[in-house]
C-alpha cells in the first residue's frame, strides 16, 4: 500500500509514470549531454511477493542496453534476486543471490549473499 502510495505522488509529481494496474508501472526519459541523446524506458509490477523490472537506455549512436530482473520475498527481511544486462551486441551478465535486511537496532542495512 505505501509503494503504490509513493509511486502514484511520483507519477503525479513527475508526471513521469503512467499507471496501467495498481501494481504496475511505466517511466520514460531522456537526457541530452555533450555526447548526445540517451532515452529510457522502464516497466515493471509487483503480485505474489515478486516485484519485477525491465529497462532500456537507448545512446545516441542507436545502441541499446537493457536489464531485466525480479527479486522476491522469501520471509521476514530476506529477498532472492536476479538481474541479467544484456549489452549492445547481445552478449549478457546474470547476477542472481540473496539479500538479507536489518531494519532495527545497532546494525541497520542490508547484507547480499552471491
Amino acid at each position: 500500500m505505501k509503494l503504490m502510495l509513493v509511486s502514484g505522488i511520483v507519477a503525479a509529481t513527475l508526471g513521469l509514470a503512467a499507471v496501467t494496474e495498481a501494481n504496475a508501472w511505466t517511466r520514460s526519459g531522456s537526457v541530452t549531454t555533450a555526447r548526445g541523446t540517451y532515452t529510457a524506458h522502464a516497466s515493471g509490477s509487483c503480485a505474489g511477493g515478486t516485484c519485477t523490472r525491465t529497462r532500456s537506455v537507448t545512446g545516441p549512436n542507436g545502441k541499446t542496453v537493457t536489464q531485466s530482473g525480479s527479486a522476491t520475498r522469501t520471509g521476514p527481511h530476506r529477498y532472492r534476486y536476479t538481474q541479467t544486462t544484456t549489452g549492445p551486441n547481445g552478449g549478457s551478465v546474470t547476477r542472481s543471490g540473496r539479500v538479507v535486511s536489518y531494519p532495527y537496532g545497532p546494525h541497520y542495512g542490508y547484507h547480499i549473499v552471491y
